[in-house]
């Protein structure tokens, strides 16, 4: 079973690619622990936690669409690289800020807004860039280590940056992401892929982007995952911004307790992004999507029941995997339905709809605990996952089948382009 879901590792492109990857996931994960024990201890408001997360996801209104036509027309590589150099500059004005004592929320607001302008550009282009590095039948797996590659640094980057933490302070962990995104921008000078045609026609935005979506939309097996993704990031994936919150204001934990609870979901993830795509081979793709949200709803009850720190880690960490599982298994519907000439800008409006429903959520859940607790709001929006996926289930039973299946026009589409 293991040997399926690392296979796309023996691509030495690939496998370059994913390291660099990992070391940056791991200097955003230091990051995102620090800035938020730093937003959580200065201003002992919940609210500040969403509007850090507004700040960092609703750029992809622009990015996102821009990166896909970029990424459908220019080098992948060079697109990542550009993006990540812009990052190392933002993640360097904030250590500096932080380092001598100019940080404040409100710049911390801004300079996310840089780089979540950035990092929404540059992703469509790593996750078209996927399939041309694998396989065709190794892109789950792909998309699987993706995951599990990011939250391994989930894992990791809340260890190293607690122990930044203790020896220094948040800016030794902001100095430390800009330098993973520098590490970034020299190893994609060695990732190679197929050379794509040139594009022949002037670049429109708008046009190229409409049409993008107009195909992603006639394509059940990319419609039915934008719109899923879309109603996770608003009801379920608030919890991850909450997370300082509930370790310090309602577990006591502190520091230690946020890096903890960050780590469990991390493990829990990385252990999913490993096992899943073998389970999936023996079962199929749309049974490990249904499994993994109705374990999230379970999970994410019994994190909001938590009565200690302990059984909050451990719940978090069946809901890390269950979260991993159900954005793996969305993404790869994408993946594998998306016509290749379309390719970034279908995954360009998959992200969009994350980037846009996840600080939405945020910002309102973080509201509501702000008024009632961090615990019944998580415990309501599990409740609503359930709700959604019933009455899906019960209204629309075909929305499974479609995301299982490859549909004919896009098989053909796909062979012709290779």
């Amino acid at each position: 079973m293991a040997s399926a879901s690392f296979s796309p590792l023996r691509h030495r492109s690939f496998a370059l690619a994913l390291t660099s990857s990992f070391v940056s996931s791991t200097g955003t994960w230091m990051q995102t622990v620090a800035l938020g024990v730093y937003l959580t201890e200065t201003t002992h408001d919940p609210v500040w936690l969403g509007l850090i997360t507004v700040a960092a996801w609703t750029p992809a209104i622009i990015g996102s669409p821009l990166g896909g036509v970029i990424a459908d027309r220019w080098s992948r590589q060079r697109w990542i690289q550009a993006n990540n150099f812009m990052m190392a500059l933002s993640a360097s004005a904030l250590a500096t800020a932080e380092i001598t004592h100019h940080l404040t929320p409100e710049l911390a607001c801004y300079l996310a807004v840089v780089e979540g302008f950035c990092s929404a550009a540059s992703w469509a282009a790593w996750q078209s860039l996927l399939p041309d590095l694998v396989e065709r039948d190794e892109v789950l797996a792909a998309v699987s280590l993706s995951s599990a590659q990011f939250n391994l640094g989930r894992i990791i980057g809340p260890m190293l940056a607690a122990l930044a933490l203790a020896v220094g302070s948040p800016g030794l962990c902001f100095a430390l992401n800009a330098a993973s995104f520098i590490f970034v921008v020299v190893i994609f000078s060695f990732v190679r892929c197929a050379l794509r045609p040139k594009p022949t026609t002037t670049m429109r935005l708008w046009g190229e982007t409409v049409a993008g979506a107009r195909r992603a939309w006639g394509v059940k097996g990319c419609r039915y995952p934008i719109l899923a993704i879309a109603t996770v990031g608003v009801i379920a994936s608030p919890f991850i911004a909450l997370v300082p919150a509930m370790a310090i204001e309602v577990l006591h934990a502190g520091q230690t307790g946020t890096a903890l609870l960050v780590g469990a979901q991390g493990v829990g993830a990385v252990t999913g992004a490993v096992t899943l795509p073998a389970l999936a081979k023996r079962t199929s793709r749309v049974f490990v999507l249904r499994a993994s949200l109705a374990t999230l709803v379970v999970a994410e009850v019994l994190y909001g029941l938590s009565p200690n720190l302990t059984c909050a880690a451990l719940a978090l960490a069946v809901l890390g995997g269950a979260y991993l599982g159900t954005l793996t298994g969305l993404n790869t519907s994408v993946q594998i339905h998306a016509p290749v000439r379309e390719r970034a800008r279908i995954l360009a409006l998959y992200t969009l709809s994350l980037s846009l429903s996840y600080p939405l959520g945020t910002l309102v859940q973080s509201a509501f605990a702000k008024t009632w607790g961090v615990r019944p709001v998580t415990i309501v929006a599990a409740g609503l996952v359930a709700v959604v996926l019933l009455a899906v289930s019960w209204a629309r039973p075909q929305f499974w089948g479609e995301m299982g299946s490859v549909p004919a026009e896009t098989t053909k589409l796909n062979l012709l382009a290779d």
